[in-house]
């Protein structure tokens, strides 16, 4: 009823990738032409939600995989309410991963990998982490001391070191616009 009330569907679309490699640019871009086409929105950040609702949370591994299930959760309520919501966390476990795939259901998941090398995502550092983490100031940081499993099937892969991110939201657009019609 609510995806009927709003005109489209709703459904997560799923940015993870390292630090620093465009998921956020490329989640905001996407939002605001979506909003722009008069589609309900909702985007979820990974630096607002551990300020407020994952704030008890540290970064172990089962801290982090414990952030993406609550993320998961809060997800699908927001498909549920008929959103399209837009999700970018680093999230570098594929099981972490599978997991919201299997709460929010496989036909409301779009995973965009936002395939960006480690030494581009250094170089750009924009919240120096990178910079701590290499100092030992940052423990269990994804691509330097913690492991971060690229997806084994997105469903699209960006490279923003070979697209800018205009472009880069012309292919995710394409997939989000089919996704729309079902």
């Amino acid at each position: 009823m609510r995806n009927d009330l709003n005109g489209h569907h709703s459904f997560l679309i799923w940015f993870t990738g390292l630090s620093g490699s465009g998921k956020s640019t490329l989640a905001n871009l996407l939002e605001i032409v979506l909003h722009e086409n008069e589609l309900r929105t909702y985007l979820l950040d990974g630096d607002s939600l551990r300020l407020g609702l994952n704030k008890d949370l540290g970064f172990s591994v089962d801290d982090r995989s414990e952030n993406i299930r609550r993320i998961g959760e809060v997800s699908k309520l927001m498909v549920d309410a008929g959103l399209i919501t837009i999700a970018a966390f680093v999230s570098p476990f594929e099981k972490d991963r599978q997991l919201v795939k299997d709460i929010v259901g496989a036909e409301n998941y779009l995973e965009i990998f936002v395939d960006t090398s480690l030494e581009e995502c250094m170089n750009r550092d924009v919240k120096g982490l990178y910079k701590k983490a290499l100092a030992g100031e940052i423990k269990e940081f994804t691509g330097i001391s913690s492991p971060y499993e690229k997806p084994s099937n997105p469903s699209i892969t960006i490279s923003t070191e070979e697209q800018t991110p205009e472009e880069a939201v012309a292919i995710i657009l394409e997939t989000v616009l089919l996704k729309l019609a079902k």
